[in-house]
This record gives C-alpha cells, sequence and structure tokens, in this order.
C-alpha cells in the first residue's frame, strides 16, 4: 500500500512522543511535548491527566499540518506508561483526581494491610501486592477524596490506564476501553480466564461498574472523533503498554527471547509464549494480544534507572548533560569500591522491598565526583542482572542475549559494562522509540498495512552489538560488592 502512515503516541512517564512511520517501518517526523511531575507529598507522584490529553492534542495537530500526510495516515496507536491510572466522571470527562503514577509509594500501607491477599492475588494476576500497581491507587481515590466513592457505586465514574484515557477522549467518550498488556498490570485481571475478576474487585473495593471493555492489543478500538483534532475519523489500534511493546518492537517472538526497556525505570521482560507462573520477585504478564491469540511473559521491574542519570544532572549538578556522565565514567579504570544503590522509591525485583532508602556505599576521602557519577551508571547494569540472575534461577530459561531500547542505550559506558556484568551480548536498536514502534507494528497489522509477522521481521533491522570484554573474575567481583551493598540497605 503505497503513501500509508501510522500515528503513534508514546505516552511515557516524563512526556508524550509522536511518531509517524511509513509503510517500510520509516521513522518520517516527531514530535515531543514533556508534562509536569508533581510531587505532593514524598514519595506520592501525579499526573495532571488534561495537561496529557492537550500535549496529545497538540502533537497529532503540529503533525497533521504537514500536508504530506493528510489523508495518508491509516491509523492511530497507543502505547503508555502502564500501572499510572485515572479516574473520571462518565459525563463530563473531568478527573477525579490527578493521575497517580506508577512511581506513587502512598499506598505502601495498604499494600501491607492486603498482603493477607496475596497468594489469592498472584494466582490470579501472576503480579504481588505492591503499590506499584493500579488497583490499590484507585482504592486511594475512592477513600480519600470526598464524594467519588458513591459516585462510583452510582456508575457515574470511570477507571483507566492512560491508554483507556486517551482512547476515551480521542473517540468523544464513545469508547471506554482498554487492551489486555495494560489490563495485566491492575491487580484486577484473571490473566487465567482473560477477564476482570470479581473477587480480586471485592478485595480492593473497586465497583466493577468503572472498568473499560478489554480488547486484544491488534483491534480496532474506534475511530478518532475529537473535532479539535486535524486527523480525524482515523482508526485507533495497536494499543499495548510500553514495555510490552519494545518486547513486540525487538521481535521477540521465541521463547527464551529477551529485552530491556530503559526509561525512568526498566522493565526487563522475557517471552515465554504459554503462562509460566512467576515466583518471588517476578511477574507474570500479558505479552501481547495479537491474531486472537495471547502471549506471556516474565518481567522483572527496576523502579529507578534512567531516573538516576537525570537526579545526577538536575538535582545534584554532578554533571551538566547527559553525555558528560558517560565522559566521566570512562575517566577511571574502575569504581573505586563505590556502590550506588538507587532506593529512591524503594527496590523492585528481586527484593520488592518499598521501604528501602537510597544510599552510596563504599566512599573514602579519595572518592571524587566521577566515582558517584560512575556508581550511578553502574547500578542500572547491577540491576538489570539482578533480573536476568533471577530469571534463569526460577526457569532454568537462558538468556544468550539482551535486546534494549530507550533512552539510556545511547551510552555506550553503561552499554558495554552492561554486556560485562552480564557476559552476554547486548544487542542495541538503531531506534530509541522501541515501545513507538512496537503499537505501531501491531497497528500496522490490525489495519492490514502489513500482513504477517514475517513482514514485520523484515523491518529496522540495524543493531550496535556490545560483547563482554571485562575479565570475568573482576565482573564478579564487582557484582558481589553490588549485593553487599544492597543489604546493607535493606529494611
Amino acid at each position: 500500500m503505497n503513501d500509508s502512515y501510522i500515528l503513534s503516541i508514546d505516552q511515557s512517564t516524563s512526556g508524550t512522543k509522536g511518531l509517524i512511520v511509513d509503510q517500510y517501518g520509516n521513522i518520517t517526523a516527531k514530535r515531543t511535548v514533556n508534562h509536569k511531575q508533581i510531587y505532593p507529598q514524598s514519595g506520592w507522584v501525579e499526573h495532571n491527566p488534561i495537561e496529557i490529553y492537550e500535549n496529545v492534542k497538540r502533537i497529532i495537530n503540529e503533525i497533521a499540518k504537514s500536508n504530506q500526510y493528510i489523508g495518508k495516515v491509516k491509523a492511530l496507536t497507543i502505547t503508555n506508561q502502564r500501572e499510572t491510572v485515572i479516574v473520571w466522571d462518565r459525563k463530563t470527562g473531568e478527573p477525579a483526581y490527578n493521575a497517580i503514577v506508577w512511581q506513587c509509594r502512598r499506598t505502601t500501607e495498604e499494600c501491607t494491610r492486603l498482603k493477607c491477599y496475596e497468594e489469592k492475588v498472584n494466582l490470579k494476576t501472576g503480579l504481588t501486592i505492591d503499590p506499584y500497581f493500579s488497583a490499590t491507587k484507585v482504592k486511594w481515590i475512592l477513600d480519600n477524596i470526598a464524594g467519588v466513592r458513591e459516585k462510583a457505586e452510582k456508575g457515574e465514574l470511570l477507571l483507566g490506564t492512560i491508554d483507556s484515557w486517551l482512547i476515551w477522549k480521542l473517540t468523544n467518550g464513545r469508547i471506554h476501553a482498554t487492551d489486555v498488556t495494560n489490563a495485566s498490570r491492575t491487580l484486577l485481571y484473571d490473566i487465567y480466564t482473560l477477564d476482570w475478576d470479581d473477587e480480586l474487585l471485592d478485595i480492593f473495593q473497586i465497583p466493577k461498574l468503572m472498568l473499560p471493555e478489554v480488547k486484544f492489543s491488534d483491534e480496532v478500538f474506534g475511530l478518532v472523533e475529537d473535532d479539535e483534532l486535524l486527523l480525524n475519523r482515523i482508526p485507533i489500534s495497536g494499543i499495548i503498554g510500553d514495555s510490552q511493546a519494545a518486547l513486540f518492537a525487538q521481535q521477540c517472538f521465541d521463547k527464551g527471547m529477551a529485552k530491556a526497556t530503559f526509561g525512568t525505570g526498566t522493565s526487563v521482560m522475557v517471552f515465554t509464549e504459554e503462562l509460566v507462573k512467576a515466583k518471588e520477585g517476578l511477574v507474570t504478564s500479558v505479552a501481547c494480544g495479537y491474531d486472537g491469540k495471547v502471549n506471556y511473559a516474565l518481567e522483572g521491574i527496576v523502579n529507578t534507572t534512567g531516573d538516576i542519570i537525570r537526579w545526577m544532572k538536575d538535582d545534584l549538578s554532578l554533571i551538566d548533560n547527559f553525555d558528560e556522565a558517560e565522559t566521566l565514567a570512562e575517566t577511571l579504570d574502575d569504581n573505586g569500591g563505590v556502590y550506588l544503590v538507587p532506593a529512591f522509591i524503594g527496590l523492585g525485583a528481586p527484593y520488592w522491598s518499598p521501604k528501602t532508602r537510597a544510599g552510596i556505599i563504599g566512599m573514602s576521602r579519595n572518592t571524587k565526583k566521577a566515582h558517584v557519577v560512575r556508581a550511578g551508571l553502574e547500578s542500572i547494569a547491577y540491576q538489570v542482572k539482578d533480573i536476568i540472575q533471577l530469571i534463569y534461577e526460577e526457569t532454568n530459561l537462558t538468556v544468550k542475549e539482551l535486546r534494549v531500547d530507550g533512552g539510556a542505550t545511547s551510552n555506550d559506558f553503561l552499554m558495554q559494562f552492561l554486556s560485562d556484568v552480564l557476559g552476554i551480548k547486548v544487542v542495541v536498536s538503531n531506534i530509541s522509540e522501541l515501545s513507538a514502534l512496537g503499537s505501531i507494528y501491531l497497528g500496522g497489522l490490525g489495519t492490514s498495512i502489513w500482513g504477517s509477522i514475517d513482514d514485520i521481521c523484515q523491518l529496522n533491522n540495524n543493531r550496535r552489538i556490545f560483547k563482554p570484554k571485562m575479565n570475568q573474575e573482576k565482573s564478579n567481583q564487582y557484582y558481589s560488592e553490588w549485593k553487599n551493598a544492597i543489604h546493607s540497605l535493606l529494611i
């Protein structure tokens, strides 16, 4: 099909990106708008849903102003920060509260109180009861915002992850839906029966009337019908959570293939195809709903990775720009025994310790700025190693190479150190927008721009490869010292 384009909205933790891709998989246009990060209290993180949608409209209209795309955009796709959740009024479209972000830890005590249901919840959802996931965030809004629970029980309020909110707004309130990947991250969805679960809804005290319809990722969800948009009456398809979208874009279609997506946090995901029950430290997720079938993955979640570099730049002023982190780290022959444990919002897998806080271990009078910066970069690699190690211990799946994407992959020091610590190849995509590309592939399949997975596998195969160079004894020593640093801080 000639002159066909797909527009993807990639709504991430830090901002919203619009991406146009042609039928050959080439990116032809990009726009990015950041949104405000709201921190009402320590450990609380919020976004303004109205601001996010206004940014989406701005991006769509800026792209649409190019006559090149008028009448040629065949689908709009969405990939999104996953567990972030919104509650809004069914009639007015006004949010009942700000979006509560996946990073937010305000429900830590509530999760502790609900731990008696841990086994039951895990058996149905593949997840652990943790503030990271959506259900307790919704419960907090219902319990703490005046009049909200009463309205919810009357069917006057809706809830959804960011994809649901955007679909509802784009379709002018006609479609309230989500896809299987986002649903699987809420603690309310049974990944065995592929349906919202009444028992889970009772545990978290959430009215079923609020929930969106669940569809496969490649289905057509509806049409864009917001009259303020210059691109209208376009099918909405290719809806998928950002980490699963990256797995799809990385073409991890065979059992044991793995990827890591570096954003504010990092998701390490291995494709299992069938449902494999996760043991402690990992979670089981829906990898994708495509062509009438659901595939599964195991995932380890690292709460803080890219945010470490942002923290060193914006809050500590250790570096002036992100490139300087690489330059400083490379001035040192070794790490000088300095380790940064970035538990700013607790630790994810394999520790699941929400109360642990960050620390810098092993400093001496000889410690320089470069050591702290290098320790920050190294901590990203160690946390990924924790997950890969856990995947092997729990499943006997050997990850032979790690496909990586996201902003941090531009840091060659980090990519080489990651390969050294893991002892395997690290394969870096030449495209950083893998989450957007995954949703585009699914939307293109759903609207027949591409005919099959085989067509997808012919696209965008240029990659950089990093192979281990470090002495294994040295690598093992670093990792052992990292584990010691972690255990010195665990609560």
